[in-house]
Formats: structure tokens, sequence, C-alpha cells
């Protein structure tokens, strides 16, 4: 029928955006819809189709030239579970002209439009993932440069200009020269405690063998041990029951980031790492310090400038987990992050649903 009008709207942010359409003007093609009103607020409430028979009067569809002409409309939500997608819109002059049978068809071809939807999204996702670990990789690979500099390296150079005066106070003063290679034996005790403790993170073979729980408290004692760095571990051990190892290893490096930040930049004397039940499928992590704190808007807006930090790590590898992550803190006050991480693809759902 040359009358049918017809579209297809999908969300890019919190707008609906033309991605396919029949009959509509070029100007039609730009108009960006919210969703939040009439015909298209009652079905994603409902999440059922609905047939309208004065559609060119409805607040945000009537904005539509197109659709000035038409009567009737039947509109059908992309949506499963708690992913809402956007709307097939199907509009006619004719006000009986959505038929019992073309509504069971047209519904078919919704449903069949969900799928392609959520094949091309998946699609998306993967070569984003793709991206991310890439990126991630070429992250841990600056930080180990970083680490090694700032730490080991230093170190080892420290203790090479120290032997040499060690050598030279040999022949003016032997026990001046003893009481230096004392202090060069001291830093290069430290300096291994500190190469162990970077081995460590890079690949905790613990965390194989004997999980989460063993990893961290391993973790808090070699901070400890390496830089009197006191970190109180505590986890509800039925949290991790059915979690896969792959999970347990992102929240590990959750946990290990933002206890490095909290001692490298907030010079905090504890770090509290909590790891609970919060809701049905949904487990909370919560890494608390008592440090220095700072203004988490201005770190966000400084990021362009300054590069990759190790917020951005925190917020990539939240994703990866398909959690959710809050920063709380301010000047002299502390930080407290909490992520929020669903346990099952419902949950994930729930959680997700909740933040829109």
């Amino acid at each position: 029928d040359e009358r049918l009008v017809s579209a297809v709207y999908l969300f890019r942010g919190n707008e609906l955006r033309v991605g396919s359409a029949r009959r509509y003007t070029n100007a039609d093609m730009r108009v960006n819809l919210k969703g939040n009103e009439g015909i298209l607020k009652k079905i994603f409430d409902d999440g059922e189709p609905f047939l309208s028979t004065d559609v060119g009067y409805d607040p945000e569809l009537g904005r539509i030239v197109a659709l000035r002409s038409c009567t009737s409309a039947y509109c059908f939500p992309l949506r499963s579970g708690f992913n809402v997608y956007g709307a097939m819109l199907f509009a006619h002059p004719d006000p009986a002209y959505f038929t019992v049978e073309r509504r069971g068809l047209l519904d078919i071809i919704g449903r069949q439009a969900v799928i392609a939807v959520q094949n091309a999204r998946l699609y998306q996702d993967l070569v984003e993932e793709k991206e991310r670990m890439i990126e991630v990789q070429e992250e841990t690979r600056k930080k180990l440069a970083r680490d090694l500099h700032d730490g080991p390296t230093q170190s080892v150079a420290a203790m090479a200009m120290r032997i040499n005066l060690a050598r030279r106070m040999m022949t003016r003063n032997v026990g001046e020269a003893t009481d230096e290679l004392v202090k060069i034996e001291e830093l290069a005790h430290r300096t291994t405690k500190e190469i162990r403790h970077m081995l460590f993170t890079l690949r905790p073979l613990i965390l194989e063998s004997q999980g989460l729980t063993a990893a961290l408290t391993a973790m808090a004692e070699k901070m400890r041990e390496t830089f009197a760095q006191n970190v109180i571990i505590n986890v509800d051990e039925s949290v991790l029951e059915n979690m896969e190892m792959g999970k347990q290893g992102v929240i590990f490096y959750i946990i290990e980031e933002a206890t490095n930040n909290a001692r490298k930049h907030a010079s905090a004397v504890h770090i509290w790492v909590r790891l609970r039940p919060f809701e049905s499928g949904i487990a909370l992590l919560e890494i608390e310090d008592d440090g220095l704190g700072f203004d988490v808007e201005a770190v966000n807006k400084s990021y362009d400038k300054r590069g990759s930090l190790g917020m951005v790590n925190l917020r990539e590898r939240t994703e990866l987990v398909n959690g959710l992550l809050n920063i709380d803190s301010a000047p002299g006050k502390g930080t407290r992050i909490q992520v929020y991480i669903p346990l099952t693809e419902e949950a994930a759902d729930r959680l997700h649903h909740a933040k829109r």
C-alpha cells in the first residue's frame, strides 16, 4: 500500500532517532523524540504494542509531517527483558487499516526486528570489547613501565651509586663503608619485596588456586610488608559461591587498582575492602580509605589533558563485569569506591534498567 507510512526508531543515549523510514520527509528524518509522552511512552511503559486512531494529535508523533495525513497507527516496542532498543511505527489514513490479521503480521515483523537489533548490538559490543581489551593491555604495559621506573629502577640506580660510594670509602674509613653496605643491603631487600609485589599483582597464582579471598589476603599482607600499608579485607564468602573465576579476577584487579591509588596518591593510613551481598543477584564491592580525598568532578573534567588515569581503569574493569561504578570523595574527606556487580543476566538487566 503506497499510503502506508512506517519508521524504525532506535535509542541513542536518551533520544529516539530514525533508523529507517518510509514516506518520511527529509525534515521528519531529522526529528529526534524523547519517548516520554503519548503513544511512545505507553508502549515503553506497558511493553506491549498499541493501536491508535488519532496519531496526528499525539504530543510527540504529531511533530512528524508524514503522519498528519494518517488516522490510525500501530506502534510496537523493540525490547527484550529490561532492555529497550526503540520502537517500530506503522501509520495509515484508513482508520480500519490495521486489522487483527495485519497486526499479527506486524507483531511477527517486530519480534524479528528485536532479534536483528540484539544481534547488531552484540556484534558492536564484541568489537568494542576487543578494542577495550587492546587498550587495557596497552595501559597495563604503561603501568608496568611506570611502576618499574618509579620503584625498582630508581632503587637499583641508588644502589649503584651507593656501592660506588662504599668502594671509595673502603680506602679511607672501613667502619663507615661497613655502615653504608648495611644500608645498601636494606635497600636491596626492599627492592626485592617491591619486585615480588609487582609480580604478584601481574599474575596472582593464588587467585587461580585458592580463590579471591585468599588472593586479597595475600595482597594485603604483601602491601603491609612492602609499603607498611594497612589494608583490611572483609569478604562474604556467599558472594563467591557461584562466581566464575574470570569475574573474580576482574574484581581482584579493581581492588588492586583502587588500593594502589589510595596508597600512592591519598597517603591513606587505612584502606578497607568489603565485598558483600547487596540485593538479590547483586553484590556490592566497596574500597574505602581515610586519605586526602580529591575533587571527583575536577578529575573527570581533566581526563583529556592528563591522559589515562586510575579512575579510567576502574571504569573499564567495572564494565567488564557489567557493573556500575560510584566514586564518592572530597578533599580532606577520604574516598569511597562502590562497584555494584550483577551475578546473573536478570540482575544485570535490573541493575542497568534502574540506572536508566
